[in-house]
């Protein structure tokens, strides 16, 4: 089967700047698929290429098994987007705005309405579809963008940090939208929310630098981290004192104090039992295994400094 998403080679330069170097991809139908990297590593430019905004410098980029730079027009009837900016019209109500994106899209009357009333109603508009977007919150005017992109139910939807500004309840509501729709359409994801991708995609691939440098599941993903095992030690009290003890030992490769909280790195996990002879008597309320982050592997791959 064709993929929803596919890039060969695909490059994009600016003067001095590459933004995309020889990106490959394939994303399959019905998935959702999440895109991680710091800022400045190329999503945008991405997706910009994806539906149609924006020409790549080399290499290829298909959408539904369509070349982005010859059939524009048929790849932008089948897909959603959600911008990282709120790009509504001011002067039209929030209703209007929904109106105008249907019809463009050649909706019929009829079902654009009852899809219009939905989408209002899931995302907690439909008290306030008569008013203008400049009178609501940031918040607002997200889950407005995110009703639009949904409105003409897309083979292929571009959610581009679709829930930035969005409060708890919020983003839980598009989450939960997100997950009822999985399979229906393929969803494609770019958030700075780790916890976010780690919870929603199916597959997830980190870039940087314009290029692809991990691809998987959230599990393989975490699988890649090495450094053995970690275990948190939480003491009743005097954690620096038993920390100093674990420092010492062969087996524990590495160790992070954190108030009455011990990390402890092991080479392995046979090696808990040492652990436990080593501190017998000392006031330990806890020990738990420490499962490994998705935010984890993403700052061992990308590195801890912050991009502008």
């Amino acid at each position: 089967m064709t993929p929803a998403i596919c890039t060969r080679s695909l490059t994009k330069r600016y003067t001095t700047l590459t933004a995309l170097d020889g990106f490959d991809l394939e994303v399959a139908h019905g998935s959702i698929f999440g895109l991680l990297g710091p800022n400045g590593a190329g999503k945008t430019t991405l997706i910009r290429i994806l539906t149609t905004l924006m020409r790549q410098t080399s290499g290829e980029a298909f959408v539904e098994g369509l070349d982005t730079a010859s059939h524009g027009r048929e790849i932008r009837s089948l897909i959603g987007v959600v911008p990282q900016e709120n790009s509504l019209d001011r002067y039209l109500t929030a209703r209007e705005n929904l109106e105008l994106h249907a019809r463009l899209h050649g909706m019929p009357t009829t079902h654009y309405r009852r899809r219009i009333d939905e989408l209002l109603e899931l995302m907690g508009l439909a008290a306030r579809q008569k008013d203008f977007p400049d009178t609501f919150s940031g918040g607002m005017q997200r889950r407005l963008v995110v009703a639009r992109a949904l409105l003409h139910q897309p083979r292929l939807l571009f959610l581009d940090e679709p829930t930035t500004g969005l409060d708890p309840q919020s983003r839980r509501a598009v989450w939960d939208y997100i997950t009822s729709i999985a399979g229906s359409m393929t969803i494609f994801l770019t958030t700075h929310y780790l916890e976010e991708a780690e919870n929603l995609c199916d597959r997830i691939a980190i870039m940087d630098h314009g290029r692809l440098i991990a691809l998987g599941s959230t599990q393989e993903l975490k699988d890649r981290l090495s450094g053995g095992t970690v275990y948190q030690i939480e003491f009743d009290g005097d954690a620096g004192r038993y920390a100093g003890i674990l420092e010492q030992m062969v087996c524990v490769k590495g160790f992070e104090l954190n108030g009455n909280s011990v990390s402890v790195q092991l080479e392995q996990w046979e090696c808990l039992s040492e652990v436990v002879t080593a501190l017998n008597g000392a006031p330990v309320r806890r020990i738990a295994l420490k499962e490994r982050t998705l935010e984890e592997v993403f700052i061992s791959l990308t590195g801890k400094e912050v991009r502008e």
